[in-house]
């Protein structure tokens, strides 16, 4: 005896319902996984440019700042490649003079503030000692 076909059977197959809810499963799993690779990839451009920034801080610390012996109070700027930035040195606080010391150096704070083309800021402050000057 042969067995009926598949398509003779009332049972057989999906319906039109399963199918739709399967489509609408398979379309919000789609949209999920893009919002997460969305976000991810916000961050990561965030991540770059932060990176950028900070590489431009660096170089502009290394060949930017003069010389001790050049080393002077008051502002300079300028922009490279997009960066604009600014230094600015000035004595590091006051009662730094110790009387009847003989010492050659004195401190001096140097702000260094770079903005990137995006308008991320780096705010960076170290301390150098610059001679003293004569009296």
């Amino acid at each position: 005896m042969l067995a009926p076909s598949p398509t003779n059977r009332s049972d057989a197959g999906f319906t039109l319902i399963e199918v739709l809810v399967a489509l609408a499963l398979v379309a919000v799993s789609i949209v999920a996984i893009g919002s997460v690779l969305g976000v991810k990839v916000r961050g990561v451009r965030a991540l770059e440019q932060h990176v950028a920034l900070m590489q431009a801080t660096r170089t502009l610390m290394t060949v930017g700042i003069p010389p001790r012996a050049e080393l002077q109070n008051g502002t300079s700027s300028g922009q490279a490649e997009g960066y604009r930035w600014t230094i600015d040195i000035s004595p590091l606080g006051n009662g730094w003079d110790v009387p009847g010391a003989n010492v050659a150096w004195t401190p001096e704070l140097v702000r260094i503030r770079v903005k990137s083309p995006g308008g991320s800021l780096s705010d960076i402050r170290t301390v150098r000692l610059m001679p003293r000057p004569s009296e």
